[in-house]
């Protein structure tokens, strides 16, 4: 099917990734993006070969590759600073045909959106609901206008209210056990060679430091609490406290600019993901645990997939949805459910499988690391 109206509710990657996809494979999409200009999302985001993968198809290849930073290799050490392992990823970047570049947000999403185009971006365009015609789906929208598609994408991120009206219920996302910290700031070599994603870990806390391009580093910080709780003055200062002065020097370099607190949370399975031609797409669908790093890159995966069904299947809108749902679904929800796992260790969640992570670091030569990421990467759309 060719030359389908679809209206996608959520300018994010994933938004306007799909955005892209659907145009290339000669559908209609336009964007609905509530705010009235894109300003800067976020901090980093590490794109994993999976994900690279995607938008080297959607033709972005050599221009992700002058904004990422280049990751070289991967880096362990204790919260005093004693390494515990330190290896090479080119043998990862080997197996699976692809390397992984991590950049800023904004670059990423402008990135997106000059590929998309500003003529198929509405902004200001709140989404307050969507009901089912007799012409296909509708958006309704803040103004009152209502504006019905053959499709409409709800991209609408991790508190999606187009989940709800999907699901025909409330769905509570889950508290994963930690707040995260990250900012981008300018490399320093006090933090460590520039294309090391460098690691201290320590007492189920994690400090992070990843490169990002443009002389710019990624850095992330994380500390576990039983319940969320409100941000406390200095708890990123308290919480780190004696640890490696490296780490101390990222603190002092990222607390000098904008520093972004992030309760981590993540999407319980759906049993579906549409609902008379509203489809889920990304967060709204499968909001999960940063800690595969994987995020991004299934919003992504999603975008191709779903435009592939939409384009190939000629029976009807409903067929090329569930399609697209069977193929997903399992993917994502099997790393939702990994990414949960993982935070569970990194954090302290399960301290015998934390203290047993942390002696296979100190003996770690990258197997068992690369492994874990070959694992993400090749199940996905594009091997």
């Amino acid at each position: 099917m060719r030359g389908l109206r679809v209206g996608i509710v959520g300018g994010g990657l994933g938004g306007l990734a799909a955005a892209i996809a659907l145009e290339q494979t000669g559908q209609q999409p336009t964007v609905f993006e509530q705010t009235e200009v894109f300003g800067p999302v976020g901090a980093g985001i590490s794109l994993w070969p999976n994900g690279v993968k995607v938008l080297s198809l959607l033709g972005l290849g050599p221009e992700l590759s002058a904004l990422g930073g280049r990751m070289e290799r991967m880096a362990y050490s204790t919260s005093d600073g004693k390494e515990l392992t330190d290896f090479s990823l080119l043998p990862l970047y080997s197996m699976v045909g692809q390397r992984a570049w991590p950049l800023s947000r904004a670059a990423l999403q402008d990135l997106l959106v000059a590929k998309v185009g500003d003529e198929r971006i509405r902004f200001g365009a709140h989404c307050t609901g969507v009901r089912a015609t007799e012409d296909g789906p509708a958006i309704r929208l803040a103004d009152g206008s209502e504006h019905a598609f053959d499709v409409v994408v709800a991209a609408d991120g991790t508190h999606s209210p187009l989940r709800q009206w999907i699901a025909g219920e409330p769905v509570e996302r889950q508290y994963v056990g930690y707040v995260n910290f990250n900012g981008i700031v300018a490399y320093d070599p006090a933090f460590g060679p520039e294309t090391t994603w460098r690691t201290w870990v320590g007492d189920g806390k994690r400090a992070s430091v990843m490169p990002a391009g443009f002389g710019q580093v990624y850095v992330f910080f994380d500390i576990p609490y039983e319940r969320e709780r409100p941000p406390d003055p200095g708890e990123l200062e308290a919480g780190f406290e004696g640890w490696d002065p490296a780490v101390q020097q990222l603190i002092a370099t990222v607390s000098a600019g904008k520093v972004n607190r992030v309760g981590i949370y993540d999407v319980p399975p759906l049993t579906s993901w549409q609902r008379d031609g509203v489809v889920l797409l990304g967060d709204s669908a499968h909001g999960m645990a940063p800690d595969l790093g994987q995020g991004g890159c299934q919003a992504l995966e999603d975008g191709l997939v779903l435009a592939h069904y939409l384009a190939s299947t000629d029976v009807s809108v409903p067929d090329a949805l569930r399609r697209y749902e069977a193929e997903r679904m399992p993917r994502t929800t099997e790393i939702v459910r990994r990414a949960r796992k993982r935070a569970g260790t990194t954090h302290g969640l399960d301290w015998d499988a934390t203290r047993a992570w942390y002696d296979e670091l100190a003996t770690e030569d990258g197997t068992m690391v690369i492994a874990g990421l070959v694992e993400s990467v090749v199940t996905g759309p594009c091997r």
